[in-house]
């Protein structure tokens, strides 16, 4: 049975390796709070997002123009019954270069339609990689909006 994973992407004209670069600076079109490193293999960092939520990440795969996977090793979402719902759920991201247009595939694979907080978070993916990231990619600055949380 094929899970229905949070999927959302865009293109853009950047190089390949640019873009996991820019997906690697995450405070530039992620509106969070950011401690740690997000730039190579094994590299460790958190992201708050108000209150007493985190969420630990490690950098669980780097592939230099072709992918960066985030793995979520622990996390606390106080607004959910289930305050560890992301723990061991993987942000991925894919990208292809074709002609100076890059592609990117974005999946936060474990967010699916089942789980508490897919009613919030699709949204606010759907925002982060669509208009943020993609404005980030093609203008330099990504589009924060006020938290809801």
């Amino acid at each position: 049975m094929e899970k229905n994973d949070f999927i959302s992407s865009i293109s853009a004209k950047i190089s390949a390796d640019e873009a996991i670069k820019m997906i690697s600076k995450l405070p530039e079109w992620w509106g969070v709070t950011f401690s740690g490193n997000s730039e190579k293999q094994n590299d460790q960092f958190i992201v708050k997002m108000g209150g007493d939520s985190f969420f630990n990440f490690t950098v669980a795969e780097l592939i230099p123009g072709k992918r960066v996977v985030w793995l979520v090793t622990d996390c606390n979402m106080p607004w959910y019954a289930d305050k560890k719902e992301w723990a061991n759920t993987k942000l991925i991201f894919d990208v292809t270069e074709n002609n100076g247009v890059t592609d990117l595939k974005f999946k936060h694979e474990g967010l699916t339609p089942e789980v508490e907080c897919y009613k919030d978070c699709a949204p606010g993916w759907t925002h982060w990689i669509k208009t943020s990231l993609f404005s980030y990619f093609t203008t330099g600055k990504g589009v924060f909006r006020p938290s809801t949380v």
